[in-house]
């Protein structure tokens, strides 16, 4: 069997301008795709500083042309072999990714809305994984899977920004609220934006998610 490449996972790569001096990975939500997102790439980081890329979700839904990472179970807890299954193919990718872009790991930004930014919390505090450069996550929450064992040491001090909707039916906002307690209580540096949207992003959050993406890697 061939050794793994980074285009077993179909993705959307943007390089930076220059060296990069970090990077930015975005996950989309159910039923959509790496183009989503990637629209979201030189919003939030318009001068080109960093390396980015959106992966496509690893479960195809049928007769739909969308992706998922995982089948919903019911918010907080994920169909456990789906989502174990995406979460090894990403932390595998991102490793591929790493070595391509020549940007380590601490170096990283990962972030994604609704099911994606469940799996940047997974990637970002899974026990094992190497300590990422900051989380996004747009109206997801922290996922309890048996047999995800979740080191919640790694958010000391680490960049975390999290948006939420008050009135979001998917999932709702006590999600965003706890992962927000959580990460506080752990000592991360968090930003937090609640507003009243239902399970979509604000574009009123847009303006502080790009200064907040810009204050990384500055030294």
């Amino acid at each position: 069997m061939p050794p793994p490449v980074l285009e077993d996972l179909p993705h959307v790569r943007r390089n930076a301008t220059g060296d990069p001096v970090g990077a930015l990975v975005l996950l989309h939500g159910p039923g959509a795709g790496e183009q989503d997102v990637a629209a979201l790439i030189d919003i939030l980081d318009p001068g080109k500083r960093l390396a980015a890329a959106c992966p496509r979700g690893a479960i195809q839904i049928p007769n739909t042309g969308g992706s998922q990472w995982y089948v919903d179970r019911e918010p907080g807890y994920p169909n456990a072999p789906t989502f174990e299954g995406s979460y090894t193919v990403l932390d595998q990718w991102l490793g591929l990714l790493a070595e391509a872009t020549g940007v380590p790991p601490e170096r990283t930004i990962i972030g994604g809305f609704s099911q994606g930014a469940t799996m940047a919390w997974a990637l970002a505090l899974a026990a094992g994984r190497p300590r990422c450069g900051g989380v996004i996550a747009l109206s997801g929450f922290i996922p309890r899977v048996a047999d995800l064992e979740l080191d919640m040491t790694k958010l000391a001090g680490l960049p975390v920004a999290i948006c939420h909707g008050e009135h979001d039916d998917r999932i709702p906002v006590g999600h965003g609220r706890g992962a927000r307690d959580r990460a506080q209580e752990a000592g991360a540096d968090v930003s937090y934006r609640e507003t009243d949207v239902a399970h979509n992003v604000d574009l009123r959050v847009v303006p502080d998610l790009v200064a907040w993406v810009g204050q990384r890697f500055t030294t």
